[in-house]
């Protein structure tokens, strides 16, 4: 028994309908929307201050898994901070000893130093705390060398420096945007006297690629489909012309470019906008800011939902969820957290229950994450409340490979492949697996996520280019990825010196 039949009455199947058409991205669109991707990539390559940055990052080179050495790698990219010992074993592998602390609301939003002061502070913690080979400063060196993973737009001008562009993911602190925040962590630890030196900057997209080619031995992309998302990608340094006669424009090869492409299309001329999507933005901290990541990223779909969910039970002159009763938790922004959508999608996709009892468990789920009374939540809502969530992450994930898919094409590795197939002849890496790194709860858990994002990357550049991309889990791209970055560092500051 299919229990969309328990839809009763045209106003509920009326609402589902209108739902399906504002939510449900066509191929038409996809195309659309990549090919606005492929413009603003060229937009910002040629030229600073665009939307999406298109960040050169100073890292040239990627990994091939045959390097070693330890590191020490301090990560910070949403609600909590990560110090870690990264043992690079020279075999595809890696150690890591970690130690995870929060990021309070007040320090989020308060004065930037008091932020890097706390980061010092925990870095120090770590190495007094822990038995690390890197806690001390030898005759060589005398300082414990550090990557910095910055989860934030950085328009970066070597290795170890970069300006904040602007927060993202919730933070807010003030007196930071335009400050160099490799300096403004050295300077929390010279003020402390704590013998550390930030030798490398690297974004955790960075940090995932360079951390897929470790263990996969080559990768192409990095891309984040979490909390927030980004992709970072090999290019020819030839194409970066906004460098101008630099002295990394004179070097030429290949350099890793970070897109940062949560904010792709700020303008909206691409997206396919609801009303739903506008108050969030409005909404949010940021309002007219990181457009692509407000429609595909965790940290706003469930936002996203819940307003859904809202709209329906307040619809009048009848209400269509919950009788229209609702409760505090859903009142709140940010109330409807996107790991409860995976739930309520995990136990539809649930092979192993029966048929009659999946909706029993999504309405009990509703009723607990909600905090709505269970006599309040027929079967019916949890049908609908479940197309709703369906509606919205799969949007998500189409949209996603419209990310990947511009990447593939700028890049030379495929063609857009308007109305069937084309021919692959001529496309760099012709016949070649095609390595991407991803990381990130959507793309890990989420179901059917990666999923659909394939089909959608399948029907912009054709099976032949899809069957090729090796998408794999980036193993602690924060982590191993900064280690990556300090032997960089390292390597390149022993060539200065030599």
């Amino acid at each position: 028994m299919s229990y969309t039949t328990a839809l009763h009455g045209s106003a509920k199947e009326d609402a589902l309908s209108a739902l399906y058409n504002q939510f449900t991205v066509d191929d038409q669109t996809l195309f659309k929307i990549t090919q606005t991707f492929l413009n603003e990539i060229s937009d910002g390559l040629s030229s600073y201050g665009r939307p999406m940055a298109m960040i050169p990052t100073f890292v040239k080179g990627v990994p091939d898994g045959s390097e070693t050495g330890t590191f020490l790698a301090l990560d910070l990219g949403g609600t909590n901070l990560r110090v870690c010992e990264v043992t690079l074993l020279g075999d595809k592998t890696f150690s890591l000893r970690q130690q995870k602390y929060k990021v309070s609301e007040t320090l989020k939003t308060g004065e930037v130093t008091s932020l890097f002061d706390y980061l010092a502070d925990s870095v120090d913690a770590f190495l007094t705390s822990h038995d690390s080979h890197t806690s001390h400063a030898d005759e060589d060196t005398p300082y414990v060398p550090l990557a910095l993973t910055f989860s934030f737009p950085v328009e970066q001008s070597a290795l170890d420096s970069g300006v904040l562009l602007t927060w993202t993911k919730g933070f807010a602190a003030k007196n930071a945007i335009g400050k160099d925040v490799v300096k403004l962590l050295q300077d929390a630890f010279d003020r402390k006297h704590i013998h550390v030196k930030c030798v490398a900057l690297v974004n955790d997209t960075v940090g995932a690629l360079l951390s897929r080619a470790y263990t996969s031995g080559g990768c192409i992309l990095g891309a984040i489909f979490g909390t927030g998302t980004n992709g970072a990608y090999v290019e020819e340094v030839s194409k970066i012309t906004k460098l101008g006669d630099s002295p990394a424009a004179a070097a030429g090869g290949e350099m890793i470019v970070n897109t940062e492409w949560g904010a792709f299309n700020n303008s909206r001329s691409a997206l396919p906008t609801t009303p739903y999507d506008n108050k969030v933005d409005r909404e949010s901290i940021n309002p007219r800011f990181q457009a692509f990541e407000k429609f595909i990223s965790g940290m706003y779909l469930g936002e996203i939902t819940r307003n859904v969910i809202l709209s329906l039970i307040d619809a009048a002159p009848k209400p269509l969820l919950f009788g229209g009763r609702s409760s505090a938790q859903l009142n709140k922004q940010w109330g409807l957290d996107t790991a409860v959508l995976s739930e309520i999608e995990e136990a539809w996709e649930d092979i192993k229950a029966r048929e009659e009892e999946k909706l029993p468990r999504i309405q009990g789920i509703l009723a607990q994450r909600l905090e709505l009374s269970p006599d309040d939540v027929s079967l019916a809502d949890a049908d609908i409340v479940r197309q709703v969530c369906t509606l919205i992450a799969s949007r998500a994930a189409r949209m996603s490979g419209t990310a990947v898919a511009a990447i593939l094409v700028h890049t030379g590795r495929a063609r857009l492949c308007y109305g069937g197939e084309q021919s692959s002849a001529g496309l760099k890496d012709e016949g070649k697996r095609i390595g991407v790194g991803v990381d990130g709860s959507l793309v890990e858990f989420y179901p059917n996520f990666q999923t659909k994002l394939r089909a959608s990357l399948r029907t912009l550049v054709g099976p032949e280019v899809e069957s090729r991309v090796d998408i794999g889990m980036a193993k602690d791209g924060s982590g191993a990825g900064a280690a990556l970055c300090a032997l960089v560092a390292q390597r390149q500051s022993l060539a200065n010196h030599t």
